[in-house]
C-alpha cells in the first residue's frame, strides 16, 4: 500500500519545475533531470520534447515534397488509376486537372467501393474539397486546424501559388509520438525489398546489407554497418529527414519514412555512374 504522505511522481515533477526555467534550453534540461530521477519515462520525455519541437517547426520541414506525391489525374479512368491506388495503399489522394499545380480535390480510397458496387460512378462527384496552406505555417497551428475542421490532409503551396507538397495529420503527430504505423505500412510487410512498377525499390532501413547486395547486385561491405539504414546515415553524415536524397555507387537513395530517431524506409533507384 502506498504511503499517503509520500508525494507521487506528478507532485515531484511539479516541484522540480517550480525552479522556473528562463528559456527553452533550461526547460529541456529540467525535463532531462526529471528523466534521470525516474520522474519521467523515456517515452514521456520524448513526447514532451516532440511537443516543444512542433511549436517551432513549419510545414516545409516535414511535408511530402511535390515530386514524391502520389496523385491521380482526373482525366484517367478508374480502370487506369485503381491499380495505382491499390499499390500505394493510401487512404487519400490529391486529384489534379491538367497539371499538379491545379489540385481540384481529394479522393478517398473508400469511395471507390461505389465503383465496385456497380453504381453510377463519376470521380469528379466523389471529390472532397482540398485544403491549401502555405509552407510557412507552424505545425502546432496546423494540428489545431486539423482537429477543428476534421481534415486529415492539406496541400502545401509556395509563395507563387504552385503546389510544393502535401502534409497529413499523421506527419504532424509523428513529430510528437514518433513513427505511426498502420495496417497498410510497407514497414509491416513481410518483404524487406519490394520493386514497384517504375523499377524502383522500396527498402526497409533495417534490411541487412548482404540481402540488399543480393537483390541490387551491389557490393557494399557489412564490416562497419549491418543494415542499409546504417550505411545511408553514414554517407549523409547526419540523420536525414524525409525527402532527402543521396547518390553513390550507382544508386540513388531517397528517404521515404523517417522520424527523429531513425530511418524506416528508403526508395532506391539505379542511376548511371559518372565516369
Amino acid at each position: 500500500m502506498d504511503d499517503p504522505a509520500k508525494p507521487g511522481w506528478f507532485e515531484r515533477l511539479s516541484a522540480l519545475l517550480l525552479r522556473e526555467p528562463e528559456d527553452r534550453d533550461q526547460l529541456v534540461a529540467l525535463l532531462h533531470s526529471a528523466y534521470q530521477r525516474n520522474l519521467l519515462d523515456g517515452d514521456a520525455l520524448s513526447m514532451i520534447e516532440g511537443v516543444l519541437t512542433v511549436s517551432e517547426m513549419q510545414v516545409r520541414d516535414v511535408m511530402i515534397p511535390r515530386a514524391q506525391m502520389d496523385v491521380i489525374d482526373i482525366a484517367d479512368s478508374p480502370e487506369k488509376f485503381i491499380p495505382f491506388v491499390i499499390e500505394t495503399a493510401h487512404s487519400r489522394f490529391p486529384v489534379f486537372e491538367d497539371s499538379k499545380d491545379n489540385v481540384i480535390g481529394i479522393l478517398l480510397a473508400k469511395d471507390l467501393l461505389r465503383y465496385y458496387a456497380g453504381e453510377e460512378f463519376d470521380v469528379r462527384d466523389m471529390l472532397r474539397p482540398a485544403v491549401f496552406i502555405p509552407e510557412s505555417k507552424r505545425l502546432n497551428v496546423l494540428l489545431r486546424e486539423f482537429r477543428s475542421n476534421r481534415n486529415h490532409m492539406a496541400i502545401v503551396v509556395d509563395e507563387y501559388g504552385g503546389v510544393a507538397g502535401l502534409i497529413t495529420i499523421e506527419d504532424v503527430l509523428e513529430q510528437i509520438v514518433g513513427e505511426i504505423e498502420d495496417e497498410y505500412d510497407f514497414d509491416e510487410a513481410g518483404d524487406n525489398i519490394i520493386r514497384d512498377r517504375q523499377g524502383r525499390f522500396r527498402v526497409k532501413a533495417l534490411t541487412e546489407i548482404a540481402d540488399f547486395n543480393e537483390v541490387m547486385g551491389s557490393e557494399f561491405s557489412d564490416e562497419d554497418y549491418d543494415t542499409v539504414g546504417g550505411l545511408v546515415v553514414n554517407r549523409f553524415g547526419h540523420l536525414p529527414k524525409r525527402g532527402e536524397q543521396i547518390s553513390f555507387d550507382g544508386l540513388k537513395f531517397t528517404v521515404l519514412r523517417a522520424d527523429s530517431r531513425r530511418l524506416h524506409t528508403l526508395l532506391v533507384e539505379k542511376v548511371a555512374v559518372e565516369e
